[in-house]
């Protein structure tokens, strides 16, 4: 449990660095977005490692990351214009 609480706060805190970091160059933008993806299938190796029992904080958390996902998809589509 203390694992997926970590992840997302790992996920989240790239993406709130990028929201109010100066970004100069795309692929800055790109490897948090790798990153996040990255810790979304940690989340998801967490959750079936515990039987996807852990009271609907999991799901939360994987919402989140998936939306910062979204959102970091979206930032790395802009900048590279």
């Amino acid at each position: 449990m203390k694992k997926i609480y970590m992840v997302a706060a790992l996920a989240l805190s790239f993406a709130g660095g990028v929201a109010v970091a100066q970004v100069h160059d795309w692929h800055d933008l790109d490897a948090v977005h790798h990153h996040v993806i990255e810790a979304i299938h940690e989340m998801e190796r967490a959750q079936h490692a515990n039987h996807y029992d852990m009271e609907g904080h999991a799901v939360k958390a994987e919402e989140a990351l998936r939306h910062a996902e979204h959102e970091l998809d979206m930032a790395v589509q802009s900048a590279r214009r």
